[in-house]
């Protein structure tokens, strides 16, 4: 015979959340109301659209430098294989859609790194986004990148020169708004080692920004 039992409540919380502070709450107002704008000069964008370019099943990226060019390079691992772009042209230079199984993921090693591909094969590259791992936040002339999330659970991505937050100066003049994570996952934001390239990484796209003047306006590769 089923015997039946009587179904629980809703979990109650142990303690109530503290709520903001006033200077919290100002901090959370300024950071929600400022919108996307683009990246203040010398940074320029490395693909057309504002979300960059697609990439599907995006699982993190790397930085690597190009061994002929010394261009920044980002190497990309995705549920599709990996992919290796010019960071400063924004053109697709390496594709392996059947990586072996073992170096697929960077979860496999301990340093979370996948084997290089390309002109950087024979090395690795570290990962970050979905396994972990992390990027460079700040460069050596006072650039600095911040991950915010006024509004769980979609992130927004600053760029700045006021030294971070709270950003108390106007928007747009010290402190930017470059992308917003309200579409797709969040993987990964931060500097290449040199400080020339962003890079911002979500579930479905790769955006990149450069300071490194090239010919090449866009880039022309998808993914």
């Amino acid at each position: 015979m089923m015997k039946w039992t009587k179904k629980a409540g809703p979990a109650e919380p142990s303690e109530r959340e503290p709520e903001l502070s006033a200077y919290q709450r100002a901090m959370r107002n300024r950071l929600l109301a400022a919108p996307v704008v683009p990246a203040p000069e010398p940074w320029q964008p490395v693909f057309e659209s504002t979300y960059g370019v697609a990439v599907g099943g995006l699982l993190g990226i790397g930085f690597a430098t190009h061994p002929g060019s010394g261009h920044d390079l980002v190497m990309v691992v995705s549920s599709d294989g990996h992919g290796l772009f010019d960071a400063v042209t924004g053109d697709r230079i390496a594709r392996d859609r059947d990586p072996a199984p073992e170096d697929s993921t960077p979860d496999a090693v301990a340093d979370l790194s996948c084997p290089g591909l390309g002109p950087i094969a024979g090395s690795r590259v570290r990962i970050a986004g979905l396994f972990g791992g992390g990027m460079h936040t700040t460069t050596r002339d006072g650039w600095a990148l911040e991950v915010v999330t006024p509004a769980w659970p979609n992130e927004r991505v600053l760029l700045s020169r006021d030294g971070g937050l709270p950003h108390t100066g106007p928007h747009a003049e010290q402190w930017w708004h470059i992308f917003h994570s309200n579409y797709s996952t969040f993987r990964a934001a931060g500097f290449s080692p040199s400080g020339q390239t962003v890079a911002v990484a979500t579930s479905s796209d790769l955006a990149l920004w450069t300071r490194r003047p090239d010919d090449t306006v866009f880039g022309r590769a998808g993914a």
